[in-house]
């Protein structure tokens, strides 16, 4: 897949990663994340959550079991990959645009968590971090809305 731009997005995922195995017997994951900036007027001072970016995510191999094996709902995550654009039609018969991304990387938001790395089993090295890991701060809901940091554009980024 040559051509697509490599991008970094921090996100939360919105719903847990869906393995599925193919016809030939080999592991993908699906998974969906927003990423939804925080942004403050210069004007007024007050803070508000822009536009989120939706984004569809697939991993595939080992790489996929460890996904799924690590990954929840309300996980802020990291995620490195190459970006991609497919058009469709939807239930009612609109023409849609959809932003994927092929998953090359991705790791916990240490931000608001902490995470504890176990090396993968099979060949030693890698690995995920464990889902048990707390991503998140205990009680505190880090939704698909106003999670993401904001910027530029007339506004400021929200301070640590």
């Amino acid at each position: 897949m040559a051509g697509e731009p490599i991008v970094t997005v921090v996100g939360n995922l919105v719903a847990d990663p869906e393995p599925r195995v193919s016809q030939a017997g080999k592991s993908w994951v699906t998974f969906r994340i927003a990423s939804t900036p925080r942004v403050r007027d210069r004007q007024t001072g007050d803070w508000s959550d822009g536009e989120p970016l939706w984004l569809g995510c697939r991993a595939y191999g080992e790489y996929a079991d460890n996904i799924a094996a690590s990954l929840t709902k309300g996980m802020r995550v990291i995620i490195q990959g190459r970006l991609t654009q497919r058009s469709y039609t939807d239930n009612q018969g609109q023409q849609r645009t959809s932003l994927d991304l092929e998953v090359e990387e991705v790791g916990p938001s240490l931000r608001f968590a902490t995470a504890q790395v176990a090396r993968g089993a099979e060949r030693g090295s890698g690995g995920g971090f464990g889902a048990s890991a707390g991503v998140g701060t205990p009680g505190e809901d880090f939704g698909a809305q106003g999670a993401d940091p904001g910027f530029g554009n007339g506004f400021e980024e929200q301070p640590f």
